[in-house]
């Protein structure tokens, strides 16, 4: 590699690909009714995948942090990457997740997404906490006109305030309904009010840099997965159908809206960031796979839709694995990367 430290660039937004690959193995789970048992030997080898990821990040982390302690530091005052620092929490909810979906929640592996869970759970809910903590601290270079707060309102924030509506996907089925419900409405209250502040920071302050456009797409990611956790009560009889398809149509509506975007976001050089389209998208192709095995006749646009959403997740998924690799193997993904000229707000 290019770089001489190269572990020392190991950012913790790089836990996004265990984001990303965990979605695609809920994505082929979710299309074993209509595709058969190939769907479900493709959703293990993603979840294969993403342990195996998860694994060898976790070390590589642990390795950083005690020769790099200062490079950590750095991104926890950082007013963009730290929210990254959620990307490790749900990761181990999406991880329990794809275990409970693929093995089940009484299996002799239950005890391990247990504790995978609730791990990701508490850490989660830490994360949230000390994210929005920073909202209440003293700014750095404050003045009356410039709180220091806009640069770090961005669609990453939503991954530490907004990912703890992932609980219930696999805290329900493990039993730990009630906190997972009450995780969940913490998530749920904070999603319109991030989504307000990152409109008020576009119309009104300044556009995100250009390498972060990608993470335009995360704003798909809430509804998706609210929709998912509403579709899992419907399952129970316990919400209607119709909240479930609200949150679909959201979700559709954010991703149409944010795809201009895209165009521009796919021109810049690759960077982890472009992780930001994989799990939104596997997201929503997860909750219109369903949301088809809902419908009293499956079929028609729905399955078509359903369709076409899985073979795009995975096409965009091994892309971004392929582009990840190259980048790995030039070095120029673990190096130093431009950023925009902004204030760090106190940690």
């Amino acid at each position: 590699m290019s770089s001489p430290t190269p572990l020392k660039f190991l950012m913790p937004g790089w836990f996004s690909l265990v984001m990303g690959l965990c979605g695609l193995a809920l994505a082929w789970h979710r299309a074993g009714p209509l595709l058969g048992e190939m769907a479900g030997g493709l959703a293990l080898v993603a979840g294969l995948v993403a342990l195996v990821v998860f694994a060898v990040l976790l070390v590589a982390s642990l390795l950083r942090w005690q020769r790099y302690p200062a490079a950590l530091a750095e991104d926890l005052k950082h007013p963009v990457r730290h929210a990254f620092v959620a990307a490790f929490p749900v990761s181990l909810l999406l991880l329990a997740t794809v275990g409970v979906a693929l093995g089940g929640a009484s299996g002799e592996l239950a005890p391990v997404w247990r504790a995978l869970w609730w791990a990701g759970s508490l850490m989660q809910l830490w994360a949230t906490l000390w994210v929005l903590g920073r909202w209440l601290a003293p700014a750095v270079g404050a003045t009356p006109g410039n709180t220091g707060l806009w640069p770090s309102v961005t669609p990453v924030l939503l991954i530490p305030v907004v990912g703890n509506v992932l609980a219930p996907l696999a805290g329900v089925p493990l039993g730990h309904g009630d906190w997972a419900a009450a995780q969940f409405g913490i998530g749920a209250f904070f999603w319109p009010v991030v989504l307000a502040l990152m409109l008020a920071r576009r119309i009104a302050h300044s556009p995100l840099p250009d390498r972060l456009l990608p993470a335009w797409m995360i704003t798909v990611a809430p509804p998706a997965v609210v929709g998912l956790v509403l579709a899992q009560l419907v399952e129970r009889g316990q919400a209607p159908l119709g909240a479930a398809q609200a949150m679909w149509g959201i979700a559709l509506f954010f991703l149409l809206w944010v795809a201009p975007v895209l165009k521009r976001a796919v021109a810049q050089p690759f960077g982890i960031p472009f992780w930001a389209l994989s799990f939104p998208l596997a997201a929503f192709t997860t909750l219109t796979l369903r949301l088809l095995a809902l419908q009293e006749q499956p079929g028609g646009l729905m399955q078509t839709a359903a369709v076409l959403l899985l073979a795009a997740t995975s096409m965009v998924v091994l892309w971004l694995g392929f582009a990840t690799v190259r980048g790995l193997r030039d070095g120029s993904l673990l190096a130093p990367e431009p950023v925009a000229a902004i204030t760090p707000v106190s940690a």
